[in-house]
């Protein structure tokens, strides 16, 4: 049994920008299952196996309640989530499935495939701008006014706010931030979208907030701040995790010329979808785990975990796991990565992601397509990743033609 005195602080220091840590890989190739130590001391378990990962993210036994004590929190500001209204991804059941319920019909996969020419118009129309000179910052020119734009109007939020409520959105996830300063930043975002929500109430629009306020605030089966957390939750994930999956897949795909290439000499639907799938599962951009506590003793893997104690499931690890995708830590679109955890697994798996895969299919291809001499104009030793912050990517992207 792993020694708690002793524990390797989690989570662990990459030894390359496109890799989960040496390790924490060593963990899942030595097949064990150790505690960890988190920066305040509390020491969870650490599941790096794929199969052990989905029981984690699926068992009831576990709870996604921040509140609860003795819960692996990832940094101080993750404690900000509980601090307003919280949002689907700490509630259990039943009040989790009840309020997951009621929206579920927005994400269904023939709505996200109706926003696929809108992401391809607001797509081109960033490439025109960087077009005009011969250089550009993928992350600010591309990644960014692409995701912000469609959740911007697939939510009804004024596109004219992003920098505020992008301000926020950083201030919530920098991890070196402390509770006061996340929760402050998220009560101004609450209390932004409640206006929205309240507007939306005396003024009906087809969008997300207005159709869940005409549907659901009359008869009570939401409330006005549910509603607002809700957006809240659509808001910071939806734009954060599609811009760092766009420039840090980019970057992937000039490291690789030859899937780059044949992007680009598409149309290949299947080559697109197996790319994008692919692109999930190896770089997985949740880098510092999904936590969970126990709220029964459960056994996982041969490790019983006991009641009150946390549970991190790597999910970056688990998504290279031999057993389950035979390249493990290759990059090979053309491989299948069926299955893959990285929109997580369970009831609280990602309900944005089938409008996420259009968004990175569109601009991939777009960028494929449209400016195949693409390359980086700096070394990658320059480029600035995001350790920093709960989701991985890049801070910048310059780049040349």
């Amino acid at each position: 049994m792993t020694d708690p005195t002793t524990a390797p602080y989690y989570p662990m220091a990459r030894q390359c920008p496109f890799a989960p840590p040496e390790q924490a890989t060593a963990v899942r190739e030595a097949g064990t299952v150790p505690r960890v130590t988190l920066w305040n001391g509390v020491r969870p378990w650490l599941f790096t196996d794929y199969d052990d990962a989905r029981t984690v993210l699926s068992d009831p036994r576990f709870s996604a309640d921040k509140s609860r004590p003795g819960y692996p929190l990832s940094s101080a500001v993750a404690l900000a989530e509980t601090a307003v209204e919280p949002t689907l991804l700490v509630l259990d059941n039943p009040r989790h499935d009840a309020l997951r319920r009621l929206v579920l019909g927005e994400f269904t996969v023939k709505r996200a495939e109706s926003w696929r020419p809108a992401v391809r118009t607001v797509a081109d129309t960033c490439i025109d701008r960087m077009l005009r000179g011969d250089r550009a910052d993928l992350v600010a020119d591309l990644a960014l006014p692409v995701a912000l734009t469609i959740i911007c109007e697939f939510l009804g939020v004024p596109f004219e706010d992003r920098d505020m409520f992008r301000g926020l959105t950083h201030t919530m996830n920098v991890v070196a931030g402390t509770t006061e300063s996340a929760a402050a930043a998220r009560q101004a975002l609450q209390d932004y979208l409640e206006d929205l929500v309240a507007a939306a109430e005396h003024t009906p629009r087809d969008t997300f907030i207005g159709r869940m306020a005409a549907r659901h605030l009359p008869d009570g089966t939401m409330t006005r701040r549910q509603l607002a957390a809700m957006a809240l939750l659509l808001l910071t994930a939806g734009h954060d995790t599609t811009a760092n999956m766009i420039s840090l897949g980019v970057l992937t795909l000039l490291r690789h010329p030859a899937h780059f290439a044949a992007l680009a000499a598409g149309p290949d639907p299947e080559l697109l979808t197996g790319t994008v799938e692919e692109m999930l599962r190896h770089l997985t951009v949740v880098q510092r785990g999904i936590r969970r506590i126990a709220v029964e003793d459960v056994r996982v893997g041969g490790r019983l975990v006991r009641a009150g104690e946390g549970a991190v499931a790597a999910i970056d690890v688990a998504n290279r796991d031999p057993e389950r995708f035979p390249h493990g830590a290759e990059f090979d679109p053309t491989a299948r990565a069926h299955g893959h955890l990285a929109f997580g697994y369970g009831p609280h798996q990602c309900m944005g992601q089938s409008l996420a895969r259009v968004e990175l299919q569109e601009v991939y291809a777009a960028v494929a397509r449209r400016i195949p001499t693409l390359r980086t104009a700096v070394p990658v030793e320059e480029i600035r990743f995001k350790t920093d912050m709960a989701v991985y990517g890049v801070h910048a992207l310059p780049v040349t033609w």
